[in-house]
């Protein structure tokens, strides 16, 4: 059943992102047979929990309406079109079964000593030595030239035959029927051999069931324990928290510390940092996301950590040499080493001070937070495509929603995390390509969850999207599990200026989303990228006005629907010079992109979604002005932000000053790679006798050439 899940699953998603290449799915149904390999035999344990009771209903909340009613079943702009060979037939994995497993390493044999067997004038370094060797692995004595050997006396003592465990455990239904288990019971009676590990994926109010700690501790003391849950602290994603440390040095509430910051506590009292530099927000605290108080044990028990490994043989230890360390005074000392960082960080500081305080300052709302700026994969610095605005204190919506979102909320809000999900009115899925919409099923789970520990009722969530969005949630929903009742769909298409809207339902969730958001208008426009690919613009109704272009080359539909913009979120996938290549991946380039907005007239415009070739940061156009700002993960702004973050440029310009003279090099080469092609082509066509002529207007023509004129400026 969970194999033809995962298969329907991959099946699902290629019509979104493409074919999905070198993925070979095998499947061994719980019911199979052991398998084997040479080094260990895996034996699976099916469990079920005592409330197994027939077909299995998922609780509901109050308000919340049944998995197999979608929440717009009404609607007739929202009719389920399920992609060719996808059955409406409901499965997925059955919750009352968990799977658990044990790995039996096999019998290693002694090492044959050949020193010793030398001693003993054995004949080493013949044909009538091999089966002497078999003999005596298999713990067998021979008898040489009239003398019995014994195995011990050549051999090492075979390696015995170890097992570890792996358990889960979700519930306390499942406590007994683990305990009990007629498996588990020959191993903790060492019957079957000795376990060397028990894994223990399972959460803390399991962990905590005295049950469970007695079902722990007949394995014995010499038994290893590794917790796995959501209490497990890792640094995870270094290169993110490094740069997030040292772009807090420059403005540390447009940058604020990642709050899941589990390592070194950084004080004001660092050696590294002098006292005109204060981490204002870092508060000298080290932030931790805890959802329930760790449980006791009287076993040896180790947490799980990334990288943290147990070695099996030849020696049984933990190994803990990979693990991440984080130490943010390191990558403080590293940025004040940059040249010329402290002095432009001090030089944006003082015209910041000098510099009067604007209007927008006076409120903190609406709040911009950047949670992924980059294009196409998630990578080690910027994530793939989401923005969550919140428009006040109590209210919030994304733009996008890419996987990793709900990390990426996590490493910003912490132990907070919640309380946002819990804020959260509605999401914006700009078009379906997967660096913006995988992201938004962890969102639905999340927010459920997040509103049952706050203690407010369940509601779905209102998605703008393409109407195709819906296919892939209702395969979801068929094959793994109900989703349907997390959201109330609303067609992006609704949205556009003129139309009319046929089903009452939908006029429905349209005024609720206005109302819920506190938006007098939430429009959408058709973009140049691919097929079913939307803009939106939001104006709230104390007057401001927010408009993202999703994916896009320039688009005058954009430009009209954004007129007057407060602020312009657009994307910037490409450099000055690529415009090429921005056309045919139906992208825009840097200066595309700033152009969008002066001729819509906005008031600011933030770049993003930069293409993964810009990491840490894109290459800076001659465009820029004081009305740009670039965007990074997990940056802050407010309207009140406009005016200081161009002055960020300086700090920003010194701190990756390697980065950019990198990238700079590359345009470079790629320039001279055209010039060369070009005086290639001339010459072919002109002859040689034309050649050097050609080459010095080829020349010519190349530095008068927009690319040109923008490696000079910079």
């Amino acid at each position: 059943m969970l194999g033809d899940c995962v298969e329907k699953y991959l099946e699902a998603i290629k019509i979104f992102s493409g074919p999905l290449k070198g993925i070979d799915l095998a499947v061994r149904p719980h019911s199979a047979p052991e398998y084997k390999d040479e080094t260990m035999t895996v034996f699976q344990i099916p469990i079920y929990s005592e409330q197994r009771c027939g077909k299995h209903q998922p609780s509901h909340s109050p308000g919340r309406l049944s998995p197999e009613q979608s929440s717009d079943s009404e609607s007739t702009e929202n009719e389920q079109h399920l992609p060719d060979g996808v059955s409406q037939r409901k499965g997925g994995r059955d919750p009352s079964l968990v799977v658990a497993f044990v790995c039996k390493l096999h019998l290693k044999k002694g090492n044959f000593l050949v020193l010793r067997a030398k001693e003993l004038g054995l004949p080493v370094g013949t044909a009538a030595i091999a089966p002497i060797i078999a003999a005596v692995k298999d713990g067998k004595s021979v008898t040489y030239e009239g003398k019995e050997i014994l195995p011990e006396e050549i051999c090492t003592p075979p390696d015995p035959s170890l097992a570890f465990v792996v358990v889960e455990c979700p519930d306390e239904g499942f406590i007994l029927p683990i305990s009990e288990n007629a498996t588990f019971q020959r191993y903790q009676g060492q019957a079957d051999g000795p376990v060397a590990l028990v894994v223990h994926i399972a959460p803390e109010r399991v962990l905590a069931d005295s049950r469970y700690q007695q079902w722990m501790e007949r394995f014995g003391p010499d038994t290893q324990h590794l917790i796995l849950n959501e209490n497990c602290t890792s640094v995870h994603n270094l290169r993110s928290h490094k740069i997030q440390t040292q772009l807090n040095l420059i403005h540390p509430d447009i940058f604020p510390a990642l709050a899941s910051l589990r390592c070194q506590v950084v004080s004001q009292n660092s050696p590294h940092w002098p006292a005109p530099y204060p981490l204002l927000s870092l508060h000298g605290v080290c932030f931790c996301l805890l959802q329930e108080e760790s449980a006791p044990f009287t076993v040896p028990t180790v947490r799980g950590e990334c990288l943290l490994k147990y070695q099996l043989r030849p020696r049984r230890e933990w190994q803990r040499d990979a693990l991440i360390t984080c130490n943010p005074d390191e990558f403080i000392a590293e940025a004040l080493e940059m040249p010329n960082f402290r002095e432009s960080v001090q030089e944006y500081r003082k015209t910041t001070q000098d510099g009067p305080v604007p209007a927008e300052k006076k409120s903190q709302y609406p709040e911009i937070i950047f949670l992924g700026t980059g294009s196409a994969i998630p990578m080690k610095i910027r994530n793939v495509s989401s923005t969550l605005i919140n428009i006040s204190s109590d209210k919030s919506l994304l733009l996008d929603c890419g996987e990793g979102t709900f990390g990426q909320l996590c490493r910003h809000y912490g132990d907070r995390v919640d309380r946002v999900l819990g804020t959260l009115a509605a999401v914006f899925v700009s078009h379906l390509h997967a660096d913006h919409h995988t992201g938004l099923l962890n969102i639905l789970l999340q927010r459920e969850r997040a509103l049952a520990s706050l203690g407010k009722p369940f509601h779905p969530l209102l998605v703008v999207a393409p109407t195709q969005l819906k296919p892939w949630l209702q395969q979801y929903h068929n094959q793994c599990q109900p989703i349907l009742h997390h959201v109330c769909m609303i067609p992006a298409k609704c949205l556009q200026k003129g139309t009319e809207v046929s089903s009452s339902e939908v006029e429905r969730l349209i005024s609720l989303l206005l109302e819920t958001c506190d938006l007098e208008e939430f429009q959408t426009c058709l973009v140049r990228h691919c097929k079913h690919a939307f803009g939106c613009a939001l104006v709230h109704t104390s007057g401001w006005k927010l408009v993202y272009s999703g994916d896009t080359m320039p688009c005058e539909t954009l430009v009209q629907m954004g007129k007057d913009a407060t602020l312009l979120i657009h994307e910037a996938t490409l450099e000055d010079g690529l415009e090429e290549e921005a056309m045919e991946k139906t992208h825009s380039t840097t200066s595309q992109a700033i152009g969008v907005g002066m001729r819509m007239k906005a008031k600011f415009i933030m770049l993003n979604h930069f293409s993964q070739r810009y990491a840490k940061i894109p290459l800076f156009s001659p465009d820029f002005n004081e009305k740009v700002g670039i965007a990074f993960d997990h940056m802050k702004v407010c309207f009140g932000d406009f005016p200081t973050v161009p002055k960020l440029t300086a700090p920003l310009k010194a701190l990756f000053a390697g980065d950019i003279e990198e990238m700079q090099e590359r345009k470079e080469k790629r320039e001279l790679r055209l010039v060369r092609a070009a005086l290639l082509s001339r010459k072919q066509v002109g002859g040689p006798e034309d050649s050097e002529p050609q080459q010095k207007r080829a020349h010519a023509e190349a530095s008068q050439s927009p690319q040109s004129k923008k490696v000079r400026a910079k």
